[in-house]
């Protein structure tokens, strides 16, 4: 399952005329196959429609009416997550999403309640960015605990007040930079 998912990675970068978007599939299989093989259901949306959040790539349902998560995909060429990491767009989606995977379609990075729990290299990128050749799998154990972890997130019940004012609060500070932001765009236009 992995070495396949590497394989339609690499036959992709290989080409050399791949956007971003152009790796989406194989990772959309990739979570697919791998729910199957541990009997669960999903669903996976690429580009869903826009959140509370911005844009993520990708949400997965828990094949009813749940979502499970979201995941943010950057190109494989991008070799350092750890900007990407600190970058407002991120800090939005893993402040406001409970559950989220990072990736660059070879290192995995999982975003619990806004902490980093696991990262995992899937294969090694040098192999493919610099020698252009279709890398093996490896760390399959850390990878099928990453997902497993990933895919057996549920969303708490909101049974009190607290919570609800939690969830609220994270929404809201998401709306507020958003209104500042137009704002400032319409008081630029008007000058």
């Amino acid at each position: 399952m992995y070495n396949e998912y590497i394989r339609k990675i690499s036959e992709s970068f290989i080409k050399g005329d791949a956007r971003e978007e152009s790796y989406y599939p194989a990772l959309s299989e990739l979570f697919k196959t791998y729910a199957d093989n541990q009997k669960r259901k999903i669903s996976v949306t690429i580009l869903p429609k826009k959140t509370e959040a911005g844009n993520p790539d990708f949400r997965i349902w828990d094949g009813l009416s749940h979502i499970t998560g979201y995941v943010e995909a950057k190109d494989p060429s991008v070799c350092d997550l750890t900007q990407i990491e600190h970058s407002e767009q991120l800090k939005r989606y893993i402040s406001t999403f409970p559950n989220v995977i990072l990736t660059n379609f070879h290192e995995f990075r999982l975003y619990r309640e806004g902490i980093l729990i696991k990262t995992v290299n899937l294969f090694r990128s040098n192999t493919l960015l610099n020698l252009r050749t279709t890398p093996k799998a490896e760390n399959i154990e850390a990878m099928n605990e990453l997902l497993d972890k990933y895919f057996s997130f549920t969303l708490p019940r909101i049974t009190n007040a607290e919570d609800l004012a939690k969830e609220l609060a994270k929404r809201t500070r998401f709306l507020k930079d958003e209104v500042i932001s137009l704002e400032l765009k319409e008081e630029t236009q008007e000058q």
